[in-house]
C-alpha cells in the first residue's frame, strides 16, 4: 500500500525536475536572445565596457599566470617522465606546446577567471536586484541590459582571448623552464621544436574558444545575479549556480568545439 502510495509521488518529482530544467532553459535563452539584441544596437557605453575589460583582465592575470606557469612545468615533467619509457624525450616541447594552446590554456584560463569573474557579477548584480537598485534604474528610463549586462558581455568576449594568449605563452615558458633547466633538454632545440609544432589552426581555435568561454563567463554571472531574488541567501545561491553552470557550460563548450575544429584533424 505504502509502496503504491510513493509510486506517484516519485515520478511526480521526476516530472516537477524535468519541468523546472526546461522553464530554466527556456528563461536563460530569452536572457541570453535579449542581451545578443542588446549588443549590436547603440547606444554602447564604451567608459563601461572599459572598466569592465579592467576588472576582468588585469585583475585576473595574476591567477591566470600563475595557473599557466605551473601547469606548463607539470605538464613538460610529466610527459618527459612517460616519453623516457619508449626514449621518446624530444616529444616534451611539440607535446606542450600543443596541449597548453589547445586545451589547458584557454580551459584553465577560462575556469580560473569563471570562478573569480562570474562569482563577483552575480553577487553585484544580485545584491541591486535585492536592493532594488535595477528597479530604480528602469524608473530612471536606463536599460539595465543595456547598463548593465551589455558592458559585462563586451568586455568578457574582449578581454577573454587576450589572458588566453599570455596564459599560452606562460605556459610553454614554464615548460621551457623545466625542460632546460632541470630536465636536460637544450633550449635552442626546444624553441625550434616548439615552433615547428605549433601550427595557426591551434591558436586560432584557442582564441575562438576564449571568446566564447567569455561569453558565457558574463552571460552566467550575469543571468544568475540579475534574476537572484530572497535577500542576502538569495544572493549567495545566485553567486554558487552563477559559477557551477559557468564552468559546466565552458567544458560543454570546449568539447564541442574541439570537435568540430579538430575532429577530422590529425
Amino acid at each position: 500500500m505504502l509502496n503504491f502510495l510513493k509510486k506517484p509521488n516519485f515520478l511526480q518529482a521526476i516530472g516537477h525536475i524535468i519541468v523546472a530544467a526546461v522553464a530554466e532553459i527556456g528563461r536563460l535563452s530569452l536572457f541570453t536572445w535579449t542581451a545578443i539584441t542588446h549588443m549590436i544596437r547603440p547606444p554602447i557605453y564604451g567608459r563601461l565596457i572599459a572598466k569592465q575589460m579592467w576588472l576582468i583582465g588585469y585583475n585576473s592575470l595574476p591567477v591566470v599566470g600563475l595557473t599557466a606557469l605551473f601547469t606548463g612545468a607539470a605538464l613538460a615533467q610529466q610527459i618527459f617522465v612517460g616519453g623516457s619509457r619508449f626514449n621518446a624525450e624530444s616529444v616534451v616541447p611539440g607535446v606542450v606546446v600543443i596541449a597548453i594552446v589547445r586545451e589547458l590554456g584557454p580551459v584553465l584560463g577560462g575556469l580560473m577567471v569563471a570562478g573569480r569573474v562570474s562569482s563577483a557579477m552575480a553577487a553585484e548584480l544580485g545584491t541591486m536586484r535585492v536592493t532594488e537598485q535595477i528597479d530604480a534604474l528602469v524608473t530612471l528610463s536606463t536599460d539595465p541590459f543595456k547598463y548593465l549586462i551589455v558592458p559585462r558581455l563586451i568586455a568578457s568576449i574582449i578581454t577573454l582571448p587576450i589572458l588566453v594568449l599570455v596564459a599560452n605563452i606562460i605556459g610553454v615558458l614554464g615548460g621551457f623552464i623545466i625542460g632546460t633547466e632541470r630536465l636536460g633538454l637544450a633550449s635552442g632545440t626546444y624553441l625550434s621544436v616548439t615552433a615547428d609544432f605549433l601550427q595557426q589552426a591551434d591558436v586560432i581555435s584557442s582564441m575562438v574558444k576564449a571568446a566564447v568561454f567569455g561569453f558565457i563567463i558574463a552571460l552566467m554571472g550575469s543571468y544568475h545575479g540579475y534574476n537572484s531574488s530572497g535577500g542576502a541567501a538569495g544572493v549567495g545561491k545566485a553567486t554558487t549556480n552563477a559559477v557551477v553552470s559557468a564552468f559546466i557550460a565552458i567544458l560543454l563548450a570546449n568539447l564541442i568545439i574541439t570537435v568540430i575544429v579538430f575532429g577530422g584533424a590529425s
